[in-house]
Order: structure tokens, then C-alpha cells, then sequence
């Protein structure tokens, strides 16, 4: 007779399967009643809705949304595809805000589809969809996206959009506007259409953000065939920044527009720059005597799926959900060594500021030593292999709690770069500590220590202009990961530009 452990490891097999053909909504049906009360039970599956079911993990604590947020995307493509077949799209807005790279999880996803209920559909942690009974797009007027979600066309989105969302969303509707390269895909909309005063709204749109060119070509061909055409600028103020007819990338562009729209809060709520101090051996010495108080661990946050070594663990009966406290003692000795040696590093780079190099263009160069010196002890005892430490991440990472979803793995090899031109082409050190920091916690290009990197870029760039080390306090974490939270999913970093305040 099966022990329970290896009932458990036959549970986990099914589970297995399943995420290996990509399924993350797990329906009732496929997956029997014995597996599925085995893997609920042991923590390893989660009920979102009567019948449907995501993977989970068993160390998540009651109330614990990571798994839920991580899931999101997936989760609605499978549902509503299930519920209406091919005949279903998210809002014009919704699609708007993907194509500008902002995955943030809504607390409501507007849905249409011709078959809707106009009801709500209640999920987990707060979230929602609300279905619309409303007609679609044309055929060749939608987009499938790489988790299965039916989105407008890009060009049909602008045209099908509301007119606050330049006012809402003032980022993601420059992103998206940006990313065209002439008007030829949008005007063909506006023209079958009749959308006279959609064209309006659209080409003033597109002349706030510098391209007059293609504001232009919208009002030529709408005139031509007889449309009276008043232009109309959607936004409540000018683009904060010329952006470059050659930059097509959503993320870079978003990334900079972030950036613009951020700086002059950040200035507004942080003490004046002190300046270079005169003393740099004084200044590396009290960044040295804060060693110890600011050495403590970030998140690491992790994958949700069952591998091959779990199951064999479970099937012997090794598995235990509370950790070895051997190999834990193992692990944080390992973490705290390579804290250490990438403290020492930062050292190094804050050196070099001081003596009057360029912050960003120092930090670009530096901070893959600070990564590398963070984790080699922990590959050289055998707990990470060494593969590692390639560099930036190449898969997709979550951030535990968070509805933000970091950018794709390709994305990172476009914003990183930019990022750090940023950084270099800043001149005020405040804006590089505050926006250097949580601009590389949003990005998320490690698949681990991001956190760490993050607060050394802080204090690094805080450097640069004669602020203090500061350090973040384990008693206000949970302030101190709202406020990033609040600017990432909603733009707004005068939550966090005033916790990093109170703490120089």
C-alpha cells in the first residue's frame, strides 16, 4: 500500500504534467478529485473560482497573493477562452496599457465580448472581471499576445479609447503613440471609419509628443476625402521629453517618460543636495561603520513549478516544508559573506565618484562586480551553480506581494542600457539616488538581489552628491515596500521619494 508521501509524489507528477504543457489555470476536469484535494491540501494547488484551480506553493502563508499575481495573465487568457471561445477582447484601455510593456495587475479587467453577461466576476486578492456585452473589433483588427489575451489592434485601441485615458494615463499613451513610425496604420482606421473627430483628438496626440509629421499626414488624408478635422491636444500638459523618432521600444520609452514625469517630485521632497564632501577619507569611513546595520537579506523571489527532485523528495519522505536548519545556517553564512565582498566593491565605486567620476557610468561598469562578489560564496559552497552568474536574468521573475509584473527578459536588454543613461545624464543626485533605486527594483534584472543592488545603487548615487549612507530599517519595511509598490503600479513616487527623506 502507498505511503502518504508517495501518494502525494504521484499527486505532484499529474501537477507536473500539466505545467509542462503550459497549463496555469487548472480546471476541474483536468485533474481528478483525489489529486486535487492531495495538492489543496498540501498546499501545492489553490482554488481561484467553483472549478478552477492555480499552482501554488506550500510555504505561502494564509492570505499570501504571489502565486495569484504571478498566475494573473495566464489565468484570464485560459478562463475567458474557455468561456467565450474566440469571440472576447480586453478593453481598448487595457490593450493600450500592454502595448505601452505596463503589466501591472488591474483590480478590475474590463473585458468585452458579444455574449457577456455585463456582470462581475470576483477573483482573488480584490481582483475582478467585469464582462461587457459589447461588439468587437474586426477580425483583422485584434492581436493575441504571448499569454493568450485578445487585445485590439494597437491602432484600434487609440481609435476605441476614451478620451480620459490621455488624461489617466498620460505614460502608457505616450509609449504607445511613440512606437509609431508614420500614420499610415491609424489613418486607415480613421478614414473607414468616419472618425472625424477621433482624428482630431488622435493627431493632437501625436503633436504633443513631437511628431508633428504624423499629426500632419492625419489631417491631410481626412481633409482629402472631405472630413472637417478640428485637432484637439488630449493631454493636460506638454511631454516632459522629446522623445527619438528611433526609439520604437515601449519599455525605453516608458522607461524615460517614468523618469521625466518622476524627477521634480523627487527634488521637491528631498533635502538639498550637500555637495562632494572635502573630507573623502572621513566620508568612506562612516560608509564603512555602517556595515553592519545595513547588512540584512532582500527577497529572493522564486519560480511555482514542480520540479523532478521535488517529487523524488516527497516519494522518499525527505521532503520537509520547514527547512533544514543546518542548511539554513549554511545559507544566510553564504548570504552575509557575499554581502561583505559586494560591500567592499561598492566601496570601491563610491571611491571613484568621489574622486570625480561620472556616477552612472561607474555604476554601469561596477555593478555586475557587486552582483558576482554577492553570490560567489554561495556557488562556491555548492548552493547556487555557477551558471548563476551569467548575468542578467533570461526568464520571466515575480515579485512576492506585488502586482507588479517586471518586464520580459528581452525587455531588460533594452531598459538596462537606458537606465544607466539615465543615471549618467542626471544632475541632480537626489533624483539619481531615489529613481536609480526604484527604477532598478521595477526593472528586476536578477533573478535575485535585486533589492541589495537596488539600496547600493541608492547609496552610491546618494554619494554623488554628499548625502549620507542612509540605511533602510527592518522595523519600516512594510512602508518601505508600499511605497515602492505604490510607484510601480501607479506611477507615483512621492511616497517613496519621502520615506528615503526621513531617512538621510
Amino acid at each position: 500500500m502507498a505511503t502518504p508521501a508517495e501518494k502525494l509524489a504521484a499527486s505532484l507528477e499529474v501537477l507536473k504534467e500539466l505545467q509542462d504543457r503550459g497549463v496555469t489555470a487548472i480546471r476541474s476536469n483536468d485533474i481528478t478529485r483525489t489529486h486535487r484535494e492531495r495538492l489543496t491540501n498540501g498546499g501545492f494547488l489553490q482554488e481561484v473560482m467553483k472549478g478552477w484551480y492555480i499552482p501554488t506553493r506550500p510555504d505561502e502563508t494564509v492570505g499570501e497573493s504571489t502565486a495569484w499575481f504571478t498566475s494573473y495573465w495566464d489565468f484570464c487568457a485560459a478562463y475567458l477562452t474557455e468561456r467565450f471561445g474566440d469571440d472576447w477582447s480586453l478593453s481598448p484601455e487595457q490593450s493600450l496599457h500592454l502595448y505601452a510593456g505596463n503589466q501591472t495587475v488591474p483590480t478590475q479587467l474590463l473585458v468585452r465580448a458579444t455574449k457577456a453577461r455585463n456582470q462581475v466576476t470576483n477573483l482573488l486578492h480584490g481582483t475582478s472581471i467585469f464582462e461587457v456585452r459589447a461588439n468587437l473589433p474586426g477580425k483583422n483588427d485584434f492581436f493575441i499576445d504571448s499569454h493568450g489575451l485578445r487585445l485590439f489592434s494597437l491602432p484600434s485601441a487609440l481609435i476605441n479609447s476614451f478620451e480620459d485615458f490621455y488624461v489617466r494615463n498620460p505614460v502608457d499613451a505616450r509609449t504607445v503613440l511613440a512606437t509609431f513610425s508614420d500614420a499610415s496604420s491609424i489613418l486607415e482606421l480613421l478614414l473607414d471609419g468616419g472618425h472625424s473627430v477621433i482624428a482630431g483628438r488622435i493627431s493632437g496626440a501625436f503633436r504633443n509628443i513631437g511628431r508633428d509629421r504624423i499629426a500632419d499626414d492625419i489631417l491631410k488624408g481626412m481633409t482629402a476625402v472631405g472630413y472637417n478635422v478640428r485637432e484637439q491636444d488630449p493631454f493636460t500638459e506638454q511631454s516632459p521629453v522629446i522623445l527619438s523618432h528611433r526609439e520604437l521600444s515601449p519599455y525605453v520609452i516608458r522607461l524615460k517618460l517614468m523618469w521625466q514625469n518622476m524627477r521634480d517630485t523627487v527634488i521637491t521632497n528631498l533635502p538639498p543636495v550637500p555637495g562632494l564632501p572635502e573630507d573623502k577619507e572621513a566620508y568612506l569611513k562612516q560608509v564603512k561603520d555602517n556595515y553592519t546595520k545595513d547588512a540584512y537579506n532582500s527577497l529572493s523571489i522564486e519560480g511555482y513549478r514542480v520540479s523532478i527532485e521535488l517529487i523524488e523528495r516527497v516519494r522518499s519522505g525527505q521532503w520537509e516544508p520547514e527547512h533544514n536548519e543546518h542548511d539554513r545556517q549554511q545559507r544566510d553564512a553564504m548570504a552575509a559573506r557575499g554581502y561583505w565582498q559586494a560591500y567592499q566593491e561598492v566601496l570601491k565605486s563610491i571611491e571613484k565618484i568621489l574622486d570625480g567620476a561620472n556616477p552612472g557610468e561607474v555604476t554601469d561598469y561596477d555593478h555586475a562586480t557587486w552582483y558576482l562578489q554577492m553570490f560567489a560564496p554561495s556557488v562556491s559552497a555548492g548552493i547556487l551553480k555557477a551558471s548563476d552568474l551569467a548575468g542578467y536574468r533570461n526568464q520571466p521573475v515575480f515579485i512576492r506581494r506585488s502586482q507588479h509584473v517586471p518586464p520580459s527578459a528581452d525587455a531588460v536588454r533594452d531598459l538596462i542600457p537606458a537606465f544607466f543613461e539615465l543615471l549618467a545624464n542626471e544632475k541632480h543626485a537626489g533624483v539619481r539616488a531615489v529613481l536609480g533605486h526604484f527604477i532598478f527594483v521595477y526593472i528586476h534584472p536578477y533573478i535575485d538581489g535585486n533589492g541589495r543592488i537596488g539600496r547600493f545603487l541608492m547609496n552610491t548615487m546618494l554619494a554623488s552628491g554628499g548625502y549620507p549612507w542612509t540605511v533602510i530599517p527592518l522595523e519600516r519595511r512594510s512602508e518601505y515596500m508600499a511605497s515602492l509598490e505604490t510607484a510601480s503600479t501607479q506611477q507615483d513616487i512621492g511616497p517613496f521619494s519621502k520615506f528615503i527623506a526621513s531617512l538621510i
